[in-house]
């Protein structure tokens, strides 16, 4: 009998012995059977990151503070004004009415014996301190005028607020919206001071500087305010000016900018109306151009002729000033062929769109709409085709191929063409006003200085923008009107959020004016990366050409008036569609409603000019809510036609009022230039169940014939209560309809339809505003909570 031997098998925990280290290197087929394929890692060339030690910790953060401190001392240096360096700009802004800036202007000419005090013929005063080894332009516009002190610290180095110790916080109701009014358009360096200290008792001069500087932390929390009644102590503040660190405004950095210190304009003729404007002054911010154009506020853009740099009118000291006269230099002459234009707009082509002949595709598409639709007429026997054309189509029946078709209609799909919207505006519920008088003696005069029309827009428009915050979008089918009529620009979306709309779709006509960026983002980053070092450098005392200036700007322009002039980046003199954020301040005129479309004031950073913008949400996707009301406590974004400006840069807006006074509505930024920003208003009909059963209703109200039921029957429904359903036909010929919903009803819910259609901005731009004759008085404002 033969025994069967059984094989031994391995398992896998069989020990496996390493390789023998013979010392050669494997051969290329060997290193290839043992990869099998695998394709190695490809090398990166990121730097490997290693843990420094703690002494190398320390030596990197010692060379960053060394740095940061070497550039702060040569920003320090170079605003200290000596050699070709420019002065420090200091605005001197009272913020109450008690204070007179000429005797504080007073006081800071006498801070120095040893001062050198020179005026410049627009009202600048300089002042060179040897002891401190610096010297200051002084600017102070008075209290009150708006647009001085918003355009003087657009220019300024440092700011000097002034306090009052005869007011209870420091500055009264005007001084505290152009406190907010100047941070929010960019704060440079401040430096804080109180008057009239000396009209305290001395034991109570402590405990007052104490309430201010307390009250006065609510705007600047860091800031300590010192006391500016003596001639040693305006010594101090011009210490305190020159020595600390400057702050920096991105917006004006970025931009050649300069205070004027002489005007002059030479005419073209004896009786010209534009010639070539001469204005002198220290450029600060960025070098400067002849090549690019200039921006003078109020009154537009214009180019150069040839930049001069004269010598230095105030130096530093007398001895210097020896030393420094020279002869008026040329530094650049324009060159036409690289000059920037002036070109603002776009040309209009009318023929531009035009379709000479149809194609074939399209003849043969209308051929076929022509044959699926024919008119079917009676007419006598014998009658020929000729005498038949005469019979009016109104009474001919339409005999359609394909008579179940709704997906096309247009309340769905796309927008009807109408002549003006204006035609069908919806019918305003009149309002009543009762105005009640107070009792008194001087009861009948204050009535005499009240504006009553200007009472009852304001309470109308404020019952409107409450009723609009209960009720959003909501609006009442005409009865006189067909539906289908006053709706038909509308169309129906089946998600707000993610149905598609065209952005270049039915554009009107002003888009064919304004200028677009492929990428607005990427040419941002590169222009704002060029530095070119042709022309003047920053610092220099220079004299600016500049042309085809007309004679009534000039003879417009007050002496006491701060004038300024910005250098434009390229293709900011185009007009495009300009959005910015806006909020609402915490001052009395950020509680009032400010309706879409109304005319505002905007100032744009370096730019002031009149539009009226229309508002809408400021969230993420690609359709944005248009808001009829720019409500208090909201942030919107208001979209107008405007001169293209990069970001970053500051925004305010005021409201100009019938007595020519101006109050702040808003203050933002900019957010971006885009034309393609899809601006979409919603309407919601409403509707009333009268009949409901498990799945279906009867709804009334919302329309009032058949025919406006078939037409917005592809429109999809939804209550307040979350049901969602649709038409599924109507009854009877007044508007009852028959609805099918996902769930049932509740007899006190409502049924809703919302309708879309795009908006866009009116061309209202206007470049010329005019100087306001005082902020807005705010006791005369009728408070928000007194309306019923």
């Amino acid at each position: 009998m033969n025994s069967v031997q059984e094989r031994h098998r391995p398992g896998v925990l069989k020990q496996q012995n390493k390789s023998h280290k013979h010392g050669r290197h494997r051969s290329k087929g060997a290193i290839h059977d043992a990869l099998k394929g695998r394709v190695s890692a490809k090398a990166t060339t990121k730097k490997v990151s290693r843990e420094l030690h703690r002494e190398e910790r320390r030596n990197q953060a010692m060379q960053l503070r060394q740095k940061k401190r070497e550039e702060m001392l040569l920003k320090k240096r170079f605003s200290s004004g000596v050699g070709n360096n420019h002065p420090l700009l200091l605005s001197v802004v009272p913020l109450s009415e008690k204070i007179d800036p000429l005797g504080v202007l007073e006081l800071l000419k006498q801070a120095d014996s040893d001062a050198v005090i020179n005026n410049s013929s627009t009202g600048n005063v300089h002042i060179s301190i040897p002891r401190l080894k610096q010297r200051f332009t002084i600017v102070c516009p008075r209290h009150g005028d708006l647009y001085g002190v918003l355009d003087a610290l657009k220019v300024s180095d440092t700011v000097l607020f002034l306090l009052s110790a005869d007011e209870a916080e420091g500055l009264d109701t005007t001084g505290e919206v152009l406190l907010t009014a100047a941070m929010a358009q960019g704060l440079p360096t401040p430096v804080v001071a109180v008057t009239h200290l000396d009209n305290v008792p001395i034991k109570k001069q402590h405990d007052k500087k104490n309430q201010l500087q307390k009250i006065f932390s609510r705007w600047l929390p860091d800031m300590k305010i010192m006391a500016l009644d003596k001639c040693d102590e305006a010594l101090n503040v011009l210490r305190r000016a020159g020595s600390q660190k400057l702050r920096s405004v991105t917006y004006r950095d970025r931009r050649p900018h300069m205070l004027v210190e002489e005007i002059e304009f030479v005419a073209d003729s004896q009786e010209g109306d534009h010639g070539i404007l001469k204005v002198s002054g220290y450029l600060r911010g960025h070098d400067l151009s002849v090549n690019g154009l200039l921006h003078i506020p109020n009154w537009g853009d214009f180019q150069m002729e040839k930049i001069e740099a004269p010598s230095d009118p105030y130096p530093i000291s007398v001895t210097h000033k020896k030393h420094s006269e020279a002869e008026t230099r040329l530094l650049e002459e324009a060159d036409p062929s690289k000059q920037e234009s002036l070109l603002s707009e776009n040309p209009i082509d009318p023929m531009d769109a035009e379709q000479t002949w149809p194609t074939a595709e399209e003849i043969a598409e209308a051929e076929k709409e022509q044959k699926a639709q024919r008119l079917v007429k009676r007419v006598p026997k014998g009658m020929s085709d000729y005498q038949a054309a005469w019979i009016p189509d109104c009474d001919a029946e339409v005999d359609s191929d394909d008579e179940s078709d709704i997906s096309e209609n247009p309340a769905v799909d796309a927008q009807s063409e109408m002549s003006s919207e204006n035609d069908y505006e919806e019918n305003e519920d009149e309002y009543e006003t009762v105005s009640v008088s107070e009792a008194g003696e001087d009861a009948e005069k204050y009535d005499e200085k009240m504006d009553m029309e200007e009472e009852n827009e304001t309470l109308k428009k404020l019952k409107e923008a409450r009723e609009d915050k209960i009720f959003p979008d909501e609006r009442d089918t005409p009865q006189d009107i067909p539906a289908r009529t006053r709706f038909q620009k509308y169309r129906g979306l089946q998600s707000f959020r993610t149905s598609p709309w065209d952005p270049k779709e039915n554009l009107p006509q002003d888009y064919a004016r304004i200028f677009q960026f492929e990428n607005f983002e990427r040419m941002r980053k590169r222009l704002l990366k060029e530095d070119d070092m042709e022309g003047a450098l920053v610092g220099w005392y220079i004299t600016v050409h500049v042309k085809n200036v007309p004679r009534h700007f000039v003879e417009s322009h007050k002496s006491s008036d701060p004038l300024t002039i910005f250098g434009l980046l390229p293709h900011e003199q185009k007009m495009s569609l300009l959005n910015v954020v806006l909020k609402r301040p915490n001052t009395l005129g950020g509680q009032l409603p400010i309706k879409s479309k109304e005319q505002l004031i905007i100032h744009c950073g370096y730019r002031r000019f009149k539009a009226c913008p229309i508002f809408s949400q400021h969230t993420n996707g690609s359709k944005h809510k248009y808001e009829r009301f720019f409500q208090p406590d909201t942030t919107v974004v208001a979209s107008m036609y405007a001169p293209i400006i990069f970001p970053p840069c500051p925004v305010l807006a005021f409201k100009e009022t019938k007595q020519g006074t101006q109050m702040l509505v808003g203050i933002g930024s900019v957010l971006s230039i885009n034309p393609d920003r899809i601006v979409v208003k919603r309407i919601v009909l409403s509707g009333h169940p009268i009949k409901v059963n498990k799945r279906s209703a009867v709804v009334r109200y919302m329309f009032f014939n058949r025919e406006d039921i078939n037409w917005f029957k592809p429109v999809e429904l939804h209550t307040k209560y979350g049901r969602r359903g649709h038409i599924k036909e109507p009854l009877g010929t007044h508007g009852h309809m028959k609805c099918v919903f996902d769930g049932q009803l509740k007899s006190q819910d409502t049924v809703l339809m919302n309708l879309y259609k795009r908006v866009f901005p009116k061309w209202t731009y206007d470049p010329c505003v005019r100087v306001p004759h005082s902020m807005y008085n705010y006791s005369d404002l009728m408070s928000v909570d007194e309306v019923d």
